[in-house]
């Protein structure tokens, strides 16, 4: 199966919902891509595109009606949903990883544990290039508003209202592709 079947499966030709996802992760996509080019990463273009393409693929299993998502899940287990999502349909374990490892800066055992979230009690932390890489270049692009790209400052300021923590680990990121 290839990226755009699932997507196709899981969001409807017509539907705000498509519409919203599809903007959102070629935005992502496009950065992502854009990134590997200028810092000359040693990664296979294809697989950028894919692994951008589908990190969000489990939103629509959330409860997020403002994005046309009208699933049961919060939305921050978006990311393990779509992983588990794409391991039952077949893909990688690369790009599985992309999509549970992407929200926010990444989110420690600790940090689940904690804050008391939804999600079972581990880390989900960016590790490999291509993780970290769009785990970055989503956090420039939301699914609401008018859709365009934040500017750094922005995407700094959003992060820390998360915690100081998620703010340091975006700024490694940031100095690993910027």
């Amino acid at each position: 199966m290839n990226y755009q079947e699932i997507i196709d499966m899981h969001y409807p030709v017509g539907t705000r919902r498509r519409d919203i996802y599809l903007h959102h992760c070629r935005q992502v996509a496009e950065k992502a891509l854009e990134i590997s080019r200028r810092k000359n990463l040693p990664l296979d273009r294809d697989k950028v595109e894919a692994a951008a393409m589908l990190h969000d693929i489990g939103i629509f299993l959330t409860d997020a009606p403002s994005i046309d998502c009208h699933g049961e899940a919060p939305y921050i287990a978006h990311g393990i949903l779509g992983a588990k999502l794409l391991r039952e349909a077949g893909f990688s374990d690369e790009i599985c990883a992309v999509a549970e490892h992407h929200t926010g800066a990444g989110i420690t055992a600790e940090e689940v544990a904690a804050q008391r979230l939804p999600l079972p009690v581990k880390d989900y932390m960016p590790q490999s290039l291509l993780e970290r890489l769009i785990c970055y270049a989503d956090k420039f692009y939301s699914k609401s508003g008018k859709m365009q790209e934040k500017p750094l400052t922005a995407v700094r300021a959003s992060l820390l209202k998360i915690s100081a923590e998620t703010l340091s680990r975006f700024d490694a990121l940031d100095r690993e592709f910027n």
